[in-house]
């Protein structure tokens, strides 16, 4: 899509191509935190004869994420992606003595939910049929694309799926490695919560969800493998988890941070719990609905940008 800049007249901002794959590969890796919201642990990941663009890791699914970074368009996402999970499934050990090496705080084998490893392919153009090979519901593969332009701009945008209603387990029988990664590797979705609800709670979720997407244009869903969580501009400000006669809403403020006259927010700060953020609303019917989209409002400002 063209961008224009705004005076008397539109002027048209020209995109600069980048010349090799490594320009945005440092980029990236250098605005990590920034773009993906994921820890950088390794530039140039070697093992087994495989070399690994950039090894992130995701402490809110507390999962290892491999990014590879593509100026052409000759490859398959498929088969790459799935090569890769294959490679850190068979090698755990590795990834996470990987991870020790880098950070302060060592990690364990239980301490990382492999069922969420995903691979992320990052370029400034993809085909529409590698597009087309990502349409599955549970795909552990995203495509975002990433342009820079002339006057300093950078964009970088995830392909989004066009309804995907197929499982990718319809061809992992043809294919042995495709069928042990689905095995362990997990995506939830959405319908996999509303299953735990009773049909009364279902509709009081899709009320609550319709008002929350409303808040916001740049608003998406998360689902993940707890709860569904909402995020804006890359970062959630809410997660609900699902319960079968109850909701539970998490608001991603710290302890202090929420301004609640009525008290209705829990501060489970110090419990443990699913959601990301220090408040627990629980919400079985629409009598406080206007007060916690209050309250998630502050979130979202908060969580914004």
């Amino acid at each position: 899509m063209p961008l224009y800049k705004s005076g008397s007249s539109l002027e048209h901002i020209k995109e600069l191509p980048f010349k090799f794959e490594k320009e945005i590969q440092l980029l990236v890796e250098g605005n990590l935190q920034l773009l993906l919201k994921l820890d950088l642990i390794k530039s140039e990941f070697s093992l087994n004869n495989f070399r690994i663009d950039s090894l992130a890791f995701d402490n809110e699914s507390k999962s290892f994420v491999i990014i590879e970074f593509k100026r052409d368009k000759n490859f398959s996402v498929i088969d790459q992606g799935y090569a890769y999970l294959s490679l850190m499934l068979n090698n755990k050990a590795d990834f996470i003595l990987e991870y020790n090496e880098r950070k302060e705080t060592p990690l364990r084998r239980n301490d990382v939910d492999w069922s969420q490893s995903k691979v992320i392919f990052i370029s400034p153009h993809f085909t529409t049929y590698q597009k087309e090979a990502i349409n599955f519901k549970d795909l552990p593969i995203e495509l975002w694309e990433i342009k820079r332009f002339e006057n300093n701009t950078i964009s970088l945008d995830q392909v989004q799926k066009s309804s995907a209603k197929e499982s990718i387990k319809t061809i992992s029988r043809n294919d042995q490695v495709v069928e042990e990664v689905s095995n362990e590797v997990i995506v939830f979705t959405e319908d996999e919560h509303l299953l735990k609800a009773d049909f009364e709670t279902r509709e009081l979720y899709e009320i609550l969800k319709e008002r929350i997407l409303n808040l916001d244009d740049n608003i998406t869903l998360n689902p993940r493998k707890h709860f569904v969580g909402f995020k804006v501009d890359g970062s959630t400000f809410c997660d609900i988890v699902f319960q079968s006669k109850t909701l539970k809403i998490y608001i991603n403020l710290k302890s202090g941070e929420l301004e609640d006259s009525k008290l209705l927010a829990r501060d489970v700060s110090n419990v443990g719990h699913w959601g990301n953020g220090a408040y627990e609303v629980k919400m079985s019917d629409q009598d406080n609905l206007e007060y916690i989209l209050i309250l998630l409002k502050q979130s979202l400002k908060k969580n914004k940008g």
